[in-house]
């Protein structure tokens, strides 16, 4: 079976210790632990620069078998210094994250290809690889604007992260996926939600406090798994205010189990 990972959008409330407690709660294999926050206003739990928590982060990593399949998330908008991003990757390499989850938010075309270039020069000196996401409404919005970005950077090493909402809702489908490198997708994002998009105002919403758990909702799950390699890493990132009264490790067992389930049932059903 795949491995998989929480993604820490998933259980946003809880600090980077509890993170870690939560997903192997839950029987993760892995954890996407954010250290940069996305926007300005948003809020995290500091990491860059906190020594002694970095030291207890690898401390339970080795003692729950948890790894950090990757940190976010760097959105490239019109104020990034891309340099100054250099000690939270510096963070990631020594956490053993592989991968560094970015997402497209600028829409000077010119300044935000420069500024993923760069990224992806600094993450690859470090053995990390940016994986670019788009997300419907950021500036990369879709599968296709994503890998164009990506062709004209053509860094060392770089890849394209899909989430299977941001797939639905930007109007793409697990077909779209045959038309590119298998090696561009080292995992990817699995949730679940209704058929039928909201409005486009309302995709931010959704896919902040809206999702469900994967196998629960009306997603073309099955063929968007079997679009990818059979050993493709699986991040699953469904916030949902449905269960915002429980503990993150409630959610994370929740959340774990409705993952496995689906993916037993899409591995039975392999040729």
């Amino acid at each position: 079976m795949r491995s998989i990972s929480l993604a820490h959008l998933t259980v946003l409330d809880a600090g980077p210790l509890d993170l870690i407690d939560a997903g192997a709660a839950g029987g993760f294999d892995a954890i996407g632990l954010r250290i940069v926050p996305p926007l300005p206003g948003d809020t995290i739990v500091p990491v860059v620069g906190d020594i002694p928590l970095q030291r207890r982060i690898k401390e339970r990593l080795a003692a729950t078998g948890i790894r950090i399949l990757d940190i976010e998330a760097i959105w490239l908008s019109p104020q990034t210094a891309v340099d100054d991003l250099e000690p939270a990757l510096d963070v990631g390499a020594e956490l053993g994250a592989r991968h560094v989850l970015t997402v497209g938010f600028d829409v000077e075309s010119a300044r935000l290809l420069d500024n993923f270039g760069r990224l992806c020069t600094l993450a690859n000196a470090r053995g990390l690889r940016p994986m670019l996401e788009f997300i419907p409404y950021a500036t990369i919005a879709d599968l296709g604007s994503a890998h164009e970005l990506l062709r004209q950077a053509a860094p060392r090493d770089a890849g394209l992260l899909v989430d299977a909402l941001h797939l639905s809702r930007s109007g793409g489908s697990p077909a779209d996926i045959a038309g590119y490198d298998p090696g561009l997708f080292s995992y990817i994002h699995l949730c679940d939600a209704p058929a039928a998009r909201p409005p486009a105002s309302g995709f931010r919403a959704e896919a902040r406090a809206e999702r469900l758990y994967p196998g629960l909702g009306e997603l073309w799950l099955d063929a968007f798994l079997d679009a990818f390699a059979p050993d493709t890493p699986v991040g699953v990132e469904a916030p949902s205010t449905a269960f915002a009264s429980c503990s993150p490790i409630e959610r994370a067992r929740r959340a774990g189990d409705a993952t496995r389930q689906l993916l037993a049932r899409n591995a039975a059903a392999r040729p």
